[in-house]
């Protein structure tokens, strides 16, 4: 396999660095740059597995600086780009949605304009080339739940359980046309139209992915599940919206990163894909599933943490339903979800409570001080 140069943005993050640690093992002969800004959510922590490796360089940068980015891109000979770096809590976006603008609209132009004149300014200009943006589902806006009773799904992979049930009969397919409901989903829907119009107008080959809820070791823990493991363990209330019957699709992050790696190697120019667990689950249910495995694995007595479960005001503009179609990835690329949920999750809750120091350095704000330390005057 030739040598490549990709950079990976966002890699320190929670999905960013599952997809680090993969390609600097899977790959020996590529250099990956992980480019990051280290705000809240990023955590250099996650690698440290990696960060020994020859093939591995960390770089701290903000994707909004343009002249940087287009440095970094002429000095490393960049040939691949997977973008991950965004503002992704739906909450921080109602409070401070001109942070969401900046970084994930106005960063994504910036890392495209790089690649741009770079890649133009060479020979061979976009042959071998790739960028390569990771998305969401809530571009999609909202479906109804048209069977809050459940029904069987209309598909299945090798990880799917005679339980599994589906909340209605529309699902989020490629063709879906946007229709984004947050500040968040509005910046991600706006970044995923300037990668296709880099594409459309200059010719860049650009691949977008839409996925849906992530889980898995390394999630920040202002996110459902790492918060409620956390809170669990603590014996403080688990705050529910509304009754907890809005519906989720959850991808377990491995997997997640699993699919990035396969489509960047064999999927095709200017094609979307979505990436989705193939299940469906109401919060409420998923959060007695997170209660019963915590309690278990504390040793506690079955139920004894469900008196934790306090139900607030719904968010604004609160979409009711999230589900993914993704057997177009299935078909074509032969990605399928690893494990069943109660499995991803009982492999979540064990890595937290045998994690508890990482968890608690970033309750703690001990890991923002540490940062501030290393990198002030960088």
């Amino acid at each position: 396999m030739s040598k490549r140069n990709i950079v990976i943005t966002g890699g320190a993050g929670f999905i960013g660095s599952h997809v680090v640690r993969l390609l600097v093992n899977k790959y020996p002969e590529y250099n990956i740059f992980n480019l990051d800004k280290l705000t809240y959510a990023g955590n250099l922590a996650n690698l440290k597995d990696v960060e020994d490796k020859p093939n591995y360089r960390f770089i701290r940068m903000d994707i909004c600086d343009f002249k940087a980015y287009y440095q970094l891109m002429q000095d490393k000979q960049i040939d691949g780009i997977i973008h991950l770096a965004a503002e992704s809590h739906v909450d921080r976006s109602i409070k401070d949605p001109f942070t969401f603008a900046r970084t994930n609209v106005m960063g994504t132009l910036a890392l495209l304009q790089a690649a741009r004149e770079y890649w133009e300014s060479l020979p061979e200009r976009y042959e071998g080339k790739l960028f390569y943006h990771i998305s969401t589902d809530e571009v999609y806006g909202a479906l109804e739940l048209t069977h809050p009773e459940g029904v069987e799904p209309p598909f299945t992979t090798l990880a799917s359980s005679r339980d599994d049930k589906a909340y209605g009969t529309e699902f989020f397919t490629e063709e879906t046309k946007y229709n984004p409901h947050s500040p968040y989903s509005a910046s991600k829907a706006s970044s995923d139209h300037f990668v296709r119009s880099y594409h459309d107008t200059y010719g860049m080959p650009t691949i977008i992915t839409n996925c849906s809820n992530n889980y898995g070791p390394y999630q920040f823990p202002e996110k459902l599940i790492p918060l409620f493991i956390n809170n669990i363990r603590h014996r403080r209330p688990l705050p529910v919206y509304g009754r907890g019957e809005n519906v989720r699709d959850w991808l377990f992050v491995e997997d997640h990163a699993r699919a990035i790696d396969l489509i960047f190697h064999k999927g095709r120019a200017a094609e979307t894909y979505n990436i989705g667990g193939f299940n469906e689950w109401k919060n409420i249910d998923l959060i007695k599933v997170i209660i019963k495995t915590v309690d278990r694995l504390l040793g506690n007595p079955e139920g004894q943490s469900l008196d934790l479960i306090t139900y607030v005001t719904d968010r604004p503009g609160h979409d009711m339903r999230y589900a993914i179609d993704s057997r177009k990835l299935q078909s074509e690329l032969g990605w399928e979800p690893s494990l069943q949920f109660e499995e991803g999750i009982e492999k979540t809750v064990r890595w937290y409570l045998d994690n508890q120091a990482w968890m608690d350095n970033i309750t703690s704000g001990e890991y923002e001080r540490y940062y501030d330390d290393m990198y002030s005057g960088r």
